[in-house]
């Protein structure tokens, strides 16, 4: 089960589409309840429990409705696993999405899972974990401009993306499989890079995921309005359509290294203090704001 993690605004969303465009694979919108991992079934009545959680996850703003799957169906479903676990809930949710496809195998991607791996590991062992790396500068630029960024200061952007990398990389031992791939390989090249990740899933390699562009928009249809509890809407579904819109189109390859024209020298520097360190252990090297090139 593929399990695509990474700091936001890495393309997790971009290789979700290519992998689902595979003829055997669906995966869905975002979850995020398997963050809760053993937990989700916590309680006097195990399944009531996991049915609350799951489909009032999160919280303040859930998401349920963007799996196409009706409560009362899912309750019905559930009420005929036995013996009932939290993993047994967990793949149960799985199937019945994959089924809307006629699919026979799924996966996720959440890309706040890299923060979690461990929970997901123990959740669900078959998992298999696919990071995927960007150069953190092109991640900050982009991630400023969304409404799920978590801050306009470039100290910020550039701690969360070091910490979501640490944490995966910190975790990875848990994993039953744990594959690191980039971004910049990914939008060069995509056939090697769906190869290398076909194999890692011993998954036949299928061509049909390099047209993952043409499907894209009927797969965003999913991401509908995302709404509080008390009625005020955090998200549009035009909105989540515009933060995606280049996954309707073939990979850009000018969205690799677009830092070197759109950042500005105050921010490369600032954004070195904080994790220059990393960038470097991953061979981007450290900006050098006086050429505008990448020191190594």
């Amino acid at each position: 089960m593929p399990v695509i993690v990474g700091a936001p605004r890495s393309g997790t969303t971009l290789l979700r589409f290519m992998l689902d465009s595979h003829p055997d694979l669906a995966i869905p919108p975002e979850t995020g309840f398997l963050a809760l991992g053993l937990a989700l079934s916590d309680g006097p009545d195990p399944r009531q429990a996991f049915f609350d959680r799951v489909t009032q996850f999160p919280p303040d703003a859930p998401a349920w409705v963007d799996f196409g799957i009706s409560k009362e169906d899912f309750r019905a479903a559930l009420a005929s696993v036995e013996p009932f676990s939290a993993s047994e809930g967990c793949r149960l949710f799985y199937r019945l999405y994959a089924a809307r496809f006629g699919k026979r195998r799924t996966g996720d991607k959440t890309p706040l899972y890299c923060q979690h791996l461990t929970a997901i590991a123990a959740l669900l062992p078959e998992s298999r974990v696919i990071h995927l790396i960007r150069d953190g500068r092109d991640v900050a630029l982009s991630l400023r401009r969304m409404w799920f960024s978590p801050g306009q200061e470039i100290e910020t952007l550039a701690e969360h993306w070091a910490g979501c990398i640490s944490a995966a990389r910190r975790d990875s031992g848990a994993c039953g499989g744990y594959l690191e791939i980039r971004f910049e390989d990914l939008v060069a090249d995509p056939a090697p890079v769906l190869r290398q990740i076909c194999r890692f899933l011993d998954l036949e390699y299928a061509p049909a995921m390099l047209d993952y562009h043409a499907r894209a928009a009927g797969r965003l249809a999913e991401h509908r309005d995302r709404a509080r509890l008390d009625g005020s809407l955090v998200v549009s579904h035009e909105g989540r359509l515009r933060q995606q819109a280049l996954t309707m189109e073939p990979p850009r390859r000018s969205r690799a290294g677009a830092w070197r024209q759109e950042m500005t020298g105050d921010d490369r520097r600032r954004f070195d203090v904080v994790a220059g360190d990393l960038l470097d252990r991953l061979g981007y090297g450290r900006s050098d704001p006086a050429s505008g090139v990448t020191a190594r």
